[in-house]
């Protein structure tokens, strides 16, 4: 059956019914990217459905590089960019570094950090066997390799102590705001990347611990949080040994916390 085109115009007026806040530049990537009038129409739909963009699409952009993205798998936000951002702060690309990429999701910041980081092993873990996959799928043009498993306990136990950068985006939602999230998330993304535990630093507080132990002298763990969590994550690094720093992008509204060790 001919399905008949949408024109640019009713694409953004469907969007803009749906709810979606910046119709005009979804529609322009909705209309580049569908391969034929069937396709576009079934993806204007399932956008105005509610699914996010980025599930529709099949990717996200972050940081310069085009992540694919699975449905039911973590959707990369633009604001983690500030994280990657900090991480190549203190990288050396000057000499071969050790990468990991904790609660890594669809591998995006992983990603990033290799492409920027021609000498780096990566390794990235996660959890849920969705992100694995789709991780796998970002990461094996660059060489990196994707775990799956709580934390660090399918990492390769030769790792230990030779961490050089430790980026974690770890869920930091408190469990009893998850149900105010935005329903793109709340509903296509799994709990598991959302929910951070009673005040949202359990996760963080367990990477926080372990740290110590995979990162190299000198190395930096780095993860993302929010305003108002910032200074229990810093107690939380500074009561694992490490030396603890807080950066913020008002431009991002980002909020990163790193830890140093120092032995």
């Amino acid at each position: 059956m001919t399905v008949e085109p949408l024109s640019p115009a009713t694409v953004v007026t469907r969007l803009r019914a749906a709810g979606c806040v910046f119709a005009e530049d979804e529609a322009e990537l909705l209309l580049t990217t569908a391969r034929d009038p069937a396709e576009l129409a079934a993806m204007v739909e399932r956008r105005s459905s509610g699914l996010p963009l980025e599930h529709v699409l099949g990717w996200a952009q972050f940081h310069g590089l085009r992540i694919a993205v699975d449905p039911g798998v973590f959707v990369p936000r633009r604001r983690t960019e500030f994280l990657v951002q900090r991480a190549l702060a203190v990288a050396d690309a000057s000499r071969p570094v050790v990468v990991v990429d904790l609660c890594c999701g669809s591998g995006a910041l992983g990603a990033a950090l290799a492409s920027a980081l021609p000498l780096a092993e990566l390794h990235a873990a996660d959890i849920e066997p969705a992100a694995v996959r789709c991780a796998r799928r970002n990461v094996a043009a660059l060489g990196g390799r994707v775990h799956e498993g709580d934390l660090f306990d399918p990492l390769p136990p030769g790792l230990r102590g030779r961490v050089d950068i430790l980026a974690a985006n770890v869920p930091y939602v408190p469990s009893g705001e998850v149900a105010l999230l935005p329903s793109e998330a709340r509903d296509h993304e799994p709990l598991v990347a959302l929910d951070g535990g009673a005040d949202g630093l359990d996760i963080m507080r367990r990477v926080a611990r372990a740290a110590p132990g995979w990162l190299a002298p000198g190395g930096t763990v780095l993860i993302e949080t929010s305003e108002r969590q910032a200074r229990g994550a810093l107690s939380a690094l500074e009561a694992a040994g490490l030396e603890a720093a807080l950066f913020t992008s008002p431009a991002l509204h980002a909020h990163v916390v790193t830890g140093t060790h120092t032995p």
